[in-house]
């Protein structure tokens, strides 16, 4: 692969992280806004790829807009989106979900019952509405012998207060009181999650870079997918992380202001 310089020469389509990378919490990384005008003027496409599974897809639009990104449906791709593509290609329409209203909404406007007496799979998402019901109602299931699938192994959402509980967290909780890690787990860095597009598009992977903050999740699907791989430092990883790690970006910059 080509080596890849900041100004992103030969890049067509840039898919980008949004927790960390683009924004904290509610507040955009600094530089952001003129980031995605430089891409735009550059004639880049860009997508918003993430894997939070606690918001839709219309929510992700109107939390992008009401920052002022230019957003549609079509620019956005989740963990749920390759979750409800695993349940489909695996025959499961009957799940219990530990998941918020809007991931809630993804899975049953795709026809997948999300609270069944007898599921076939315990759903887990990032679940910013968790309540103990859910976490006793999905331990009794596990108990039983219900397997488990989850929609990302992030372990932590970055947020400006500091790190804050997700999915793969969830996961640990579940293991210590019921000994179950889940069968699948869905979105990055599983190369499918970007690769499917980059084919929708007419493009080479190498045509495409990944610019994410995590080395286990962004930076392993972008190798694993033969994509550029685009380290921020602005989220969850650090410079030290890169001494110990498997993962080699393409490129590694504090933020995305200094790209493009």
């Amino acid at each position: 692969m080509n080596v890849l310089y900041r100004d992103l020469d030969g890049i067509e389509a840039v898919f980008l992280d949004l927790d960390g990378t683009l924004y904290l919490g509610d507040q955009l990384i600094e530089g952001a806004l003129d980031f995605l005008a430089r891409l735009e003027g550059s004639g880049i496409r860009r997508f918003f790829l993430s894997n939070n599974s606690s918001r839709s897809v219309d929510q992700y639009v109107e939390k992008l807009r009401g920052m002022g990104v230019p957003a549609s449906a079509e620019d956005v791709l989740l963990s749920t989106h390759d979750l409800l593509s695993w349940l489909d290609s695996n025959g499961v329409s009957e799940t219990y979900l530990v998941g918020t209203a809007g991931m809630q909404h993804m899975l049953e406007d795709a026809g997948v019952s999300t609270d069944s007496a007898d599921p076939q799979y315990v759903v887990l998402g990032y679940d910013t509405e968790i309540t103990y019901e859910k976490l006793s109602t999905a331990s009794v299931h596990l108990h039983n012998g219900v397997p488990m699938v989850a929609s990302h192994p992030d372990t932590v959402c970055p947020s400006p207060d500091g790190g804050l509980p997700d999915t793969g967290a969830y996961m640990e909780l579940f293991e210590a009181t019921t000994g179950v890690r889940p069968e699948h787990v869905c979105g990055k860095p599983n190369a499918g999650m970007i690769l499917h597009k980059v084919e929708a598009l007419g493009l080479q992977p190498e045509q495409c870079a990944m610019v994410g903050d995590r080395l286990y999740t962004d930076m392993e699907m972008a190798e694993r997918a033969g994509v550029h791989g685009v380290l921020v430092l602005s989220g969850e990883a650090t410079r030290g992380d890169l001494d110990s790690a498997t993962q080699n970006p393409s490129l590694v910059v504090g933020s995305v202001a200094e790209l493009c």
